[in-house]
Parts: C-alpha cells; sequence; structure tokens
C-alpha cells in the first residue's frame, strides 16, 4: 500500500523527533552546559535589549548582566557558609550535652516502664563531633584527599563554571541572528502555527520566571522576619536562604527546615524551637500554595505535584543537579506543548472517527 506525501512527511518528523531524543539521552552531560546556558541567556536577554536601547554597547551590557548574576549567586553561596559557620562551631559543642540528655531520657523512660535499660551513645557522640569538627586542617587535607580520588569530577566542575559563562556571553551577543537561522529553517507551511506557539510559551516562560522570582524575595523576607520575631540568631541567613531555595521545590524548602532546626535546637535546646520552625515554616507553605504561587503565577501554569516529582527525578538523571534547576522552567514549556497535542488530538481523525 503506498503511502501518502503527507504521511511520509509526518514519519520525516517522526524520525527526526526520535534521533534528536536519542542523542540527547546519550549526550545528556555534554549538552548539559549548553542547556544551562541557554536557559540564563534567555533569562538576561531582556535585560541586555534594555540595556542596548539605553545605548550601552551589547558587549558591555552582556558583562554586566553575567557580573550581576555572578554576584546574586555568590551571595547566596555566602549565606550558606555563614550559616554552617556559625552552627557547626556550636554543634560540636553541644553535641555531647544533648547526646548526655538523650542517654538520660531514655534510661528514665524505661525505668517508668519498668524496664532496665542501658544506653551508652558516646560513640555516636564521639563520632558525630569529630565529623562537624571545625578544624579548618582536617578539612583542607579531607579536600585535597577529595580531589585526587576525583580529580575527574573536579576538573568538570571547574571546567563549566568557565564554560557556562562563555557560552552565555556568545548566546546574548547573537542572540537575535541565532533566532532569526534557526526560525529560517522552519518549513514554510508551518512557521505562523510555530510562531504563535512560540509567542505562548515565551509568555508562559517569562510569565513563570518573573513570578517566581518575586514568590522567592517575598517568602525570602517572610522567613526572616518570621524566624527573627521567633528570636533565632540565624534568622536573616536561614530565612533568606530558605526563600530563594524554593526555587527547587521540595529539596530547597526540606534543606531550609532542617537548617531551621538544627540552628533552633542548638541555640534553645527545648522543644521551643520545634515549636517556632513549626509555626513559621507551616504559614510560609500555606502563605505559598494558597496566595503567593496561585497570584502570582497563575493558577494556567500550575504543575501537579505529581509531575513535579517526575521532572526532577527525570531532569536530575538526565544532566544532574543542574536538570534539578531546570525541571520546572522546562516543566512550564512542556504544559504549553502538551495543550497544543490535545487540541491537536481532539481535532484529528484519531479522535473523531
Amino acid at each position: 500500500m503506498p503511502i501518502s506525501q503527507r504521511a511520509q512527511t509526518r514519519l520525516t518528523w517522526l524520525g527526526l523527533l526520535a534521533v534528536a531524543a536519542g542523542l540527547g539521552w546519550l549526550l545528556g552531560s555534554v549538552l548539559m552546559p549548553f542547556l544551562l546556558a541557554l536557559t540564563v541567556a534567555y533569562a538576561l536577554h531582556p535585560a541586555v535589549e534594555r540595556m542596548v536601547r539605553w545605548r550601552i554597547p551589547r558587549l558591555l551590557g552582556a558583562t554586566v548582566a553575567l557580573v550581576l548574576l555572578a554576584v546574586a549567586l555568590i551571595a547566596l553561596g555566602s549565606l550558606i557558609v555563614s550559616v554552617l559557620g556559625s552552627t557547626l562551631p556550636q554543634l560540636q559543642q553541644q553535641v555531647p550535652v544533648l547526646v548526655g540528655n538523650l542517654t538520660h531520657w531514655l534510661e528514665a523512660t524505661g525505668a517508668r516502664l519498668g524496664l532496665r535499660v542501658h544506653v551508652d551513645l558516646n560513640t555516636i557522640g564521639q563520632l558525630l563531633t569529630r565529623s562537624v569538627s571545625g578544624d579548618p586542617q582536617r578539612w583542607v587535607m579531607q579536600l585535597l584527599s577529595s580531589a585526587r580520588s576525583g580529580g575527574s569530577t573536579l576538573l568538570t566542575v571547574l571546567g563549566n563554571a568557565i564554560l557556562i559563562p562563555v557560552l552565555t556571553l556568545y548566546l546574548l551577543l547573537d542572540w537575535r541572528e541565532l533566532m532569526q537561522r534557526a526560525f529560517a529553517l522552519v518549513p514554510l507551511s508551518q512557521r505562523e502555527r510555530l510562531r504563535a506557539l512560540l509567542d505562548e510559551c515565551d509568555g508562559v516562560l517569562g510569565r513563570y520566571l518573573r513570578g517566581q522570582l518575586t514568590v522567592m524575595l517575598l517568602l525570602a523576607a517572610f522567613y526572616a522576619v518570621g524566624l527573627s520575631l521567633a528570636g533565632f540568631q540565624l534568622a536573616l541567613p536561614i530565612g533568606v536562604f530558605t526563600g530563594l531555595a524554593v526555587a527547587v521545590p521540595f529539596i530547597g524548602f526540606g534543606i531550609g527546615l532542617l537548617l531551621a532546626l538544627l540552628a533552633g535546637a542548638l541555640q534553645f535546646q527545648s522543644l521551643y524551637a520545634l515549636g517556632a520552625v513549626a509555626v513559621v515554616y507551616g504559614i510560609g507553605q500555606v502563605l505559598e500554595s494558597s496566595y503567593l504561587t496561585p497570584k502570582l503565577l497563575g493558577r494556567s501554569i500550575g504543575l501537579h505535584p505529581l509531575f513535579v516529582i517526575f521532572l526532577l527525578l527525570a531532569f536530575g538523571d538526565l544532566f544532574g543537579f543542574v536538570g534539578v534547576l531546570l525541571a520546572l522552567p522546562a516543566g512550564a514549556l512542556l504544559l504549553v506543548v502538551a495543550r497544543h497535542l490535545v487540541l491537536w488530538y481532539r481535532n484529528s481523525p484519531l479522535f473523531l472517527q
């Protein structure tokens, strides 16, 4: 049975998509810096274009945008370092006390139940104390040992740290030309349809990025103020980190919650820390899910939690930690594509016949 020209065209496109998907799966680690650079360039492109309209040279505008982004990332990293630098020495001092209190509580509980319980947690306490030791010399020796044993990983990280900014700079300099050349390869009969799809994707992704950034800043302020009112000494770094880390669903919030519980346990050494963290973080979660996310991101681009978990696992497996960061923006785009596919399916003979 002869195949029509239209069917041949569709089979050709399906074959090309299959080849592209296969190459993406095989070259995931190689494509990762290019995808991250493309994402960063897309986010910074409007700012660079605005500076160009202000008669600032494109090279200077792209450089300024990259420098400001690097400063923001370094500031976020310094928050984590400040939290660890403040909590680890306290944890080293308080571990023996906490282990002793736990031992006493377990033995007293056993005695009330009529059981003779002898608990020796000194070994665990010593192990924890050594693990959080603040000896800089020991940390340097461990870092050097890790670098020797995992030299290829270290070189990969350093190489990406240099490669990604360079790729982003080139993309920002040639953004218009690259987009025009890519669009020129689209078949003439599909250009208007693709243009409408790209415009919708651009609107959804732009709204998502702007809304997500606003949610992060508002939550950072909320958690910092909430923990400060609760009396936490490390309220500012932990609160700001938690708010900014919500960009990575579940993982970022979980790390911020653990840091708050750890800091509260070391500072107050009572159940007050658990209650205060539960109240502040519980209100924060309700505020985010019930008001901020629907209001600023919109329900039209809301992603189901099951789909979010799938995206995190899939992109994390393909592209590592960077894939986890790219999972939600990619999910917003996939949602737009899925809507168009459903619309096409409902109008196709597959559904109508």
